[in-house]
């Protein structure tokens, strides 16, 4: 929005031609996590004293670790905070006819939305097991769908109305369709090299790194900091893949595919690391608010969307590896325990607890202990994944 406004501006009067390095991606990038930084700042103390006059307090499990008993009554739902301050500053700053920059607000705002359903029933109707598990995966695999057809046909056009004929051919043509080489699945680490998906394989892969990474984040939040600090890294990581990807000087430099757009969704993702440390200021350990599904889901499916705009699912997985792992740890403890009941007659646990940061928690580790352990964990992985910029 600024950046038609500056645009304007320099129409009216050459004198205001400085208005010009309102152009310039980076410096809107910066910008944008600023403003991101400190609208969460100013007002992060508003919204965590409206959410304790409403009495949207965070319920706690009682099968939970003991010791998170006394956060029960912290204030909840401060995932709002993230999502106005990131949509916000997105469109503050953000070139506003960009496809890439509308679907990735989309996502993140639909599953935001889910969350919201999620954690009021938890706060209202004092669920703590929120949503039913069919109605979330439903309506989280309405937007996925939605969003993965939808990037199927725009990685390659950046018109809506192309996209709109691609996929109409794709339908008269009985689902058949080739898509170009940048489609395809990038394996990191080597040039040149991908596997060709198919709309179909397109469309599957997507959806899965959108509703996978959601519903990994969301599982990841359970101590104070934990989940957000990981999404900030992760995050601008990405933001890096974008501009590379969406510069085509630098793509092709670093044999990456030309996503012509791409580039712009740096600002989302500057705008999420700002909103990210300014959540964190608050969330730190002793939190005075907590995320809830509305952020969780919300941020985990934005790093998902923008790791399939980029091309880069698998480093996706490698720099979000704690996600990766905290959300196996509940996939294998949920199915070694149906397994060993039905066997054995009684249910048996892999870990003592999970998600894994529970299962370190009962082993003795304090919680900031797990927490900043998990962050350097994190960053460890956020430039190994980064090398693969250069190691091909």
């Amino acid at each position: 929005m600024l950046m038609w406004l500056a645009q304007w501006l320099q129409g009216l009067s050459p004198d205001l031609g400085f208005l010009r390095v309102f152009q310039y991606l980076t410096l809107r990038a910066v910008l944008g996590a600023m403003t991101a930084l400190l609208i969460g700042l100013f007002a992060g103390p508003r919204v965590i004293r409206r959410l304790t006059e409403l009495k949207i307090g965070q319920p706690i499990r009682t099968n939970g670790m003991e010791t998170h008993h006394v956060k029960s009554g912290t204030p909840t739902m401060g995932g709002v905070l993230i999502l106005l301050s990131i949509a916000a500053s997105t469109l503050l700053w953000a070139d506003l006819s960009n496809r890439f920059v509308w679907i990735v607000l989309i996502v993140t705002l639909g599953f935001g939305a889910i969350g919201w359903a999620d954690d009021w029933r938890k706060v209202v109707y004092k669920d703590p097991n929120g949503m039913r598990s069919r109605e979330k995966y439903m309506w989280q695999s309405l937007i996925g769908l939605v969003a993965a057809l939808y990037l199927v046909f725009s990685i390659s056009e950046s018109s809506n109305l192309k996209v709109l004929e691609l996929f109409v051919s794709w339908v008269r043509s009985g689902f058949d369709v080739d898509l170009p080489p940048k489609a395809g699945l990038l394996l990191p680490f080597f040039k040149e090299v991908s596997y060709p998906l198919g709309v179909l394989g397109f469309v599957i892969l997507t959806y899965l790194v959108i509703v996978g990474s959601s519903n990994a984040v969301n599982l990841t939040d359970g101590l104070d900091g934990l989940a957000i600090m990981p999404v900030v890294m992760v995050g601008s990581a990405l933001g890096i893949f974008a501009y590379v990807a969406g510069s085509s000087v630098y793509s092709k430099y670093l044999f990456f595919p030309h996503i012509p757009g791409a580039g712009e969704l740096l600002i989302f993702c500057a705008a999420m690391a700002g909103a990210g440390l300014a959540f964190l200021w608050f969330n730190t350990h002793p939190a005075q608010v907590f995320m809830g599904d509305v952020g969780a889901l919300a941020l985990g499916a934005a790093l998902g969307t923008i790791a399939v705009i980029v091309r880069q699912e698998i480093v996706l997985a490698i720099m979000g590896g704690i996600f990766v792992v905290e959300a196996l740890s509940v996939m294998l403890q949920v199915t070694w325990f149906k397994y060993t009941k039905r066997r054995y007659g009684e249910g048996r646990r892999l870990l003592k607890m999970a998600p894994l940061h529970h299962h370190f928690e009962k082993s003795g580790w304090k919680e900031t202990q797990v927490v900043v352990r998990f962050w350097i964990i994190t960053m460890l992985l956020c430039l190994i994944g980064l090398s693969t910029l250069k190691l091909r």
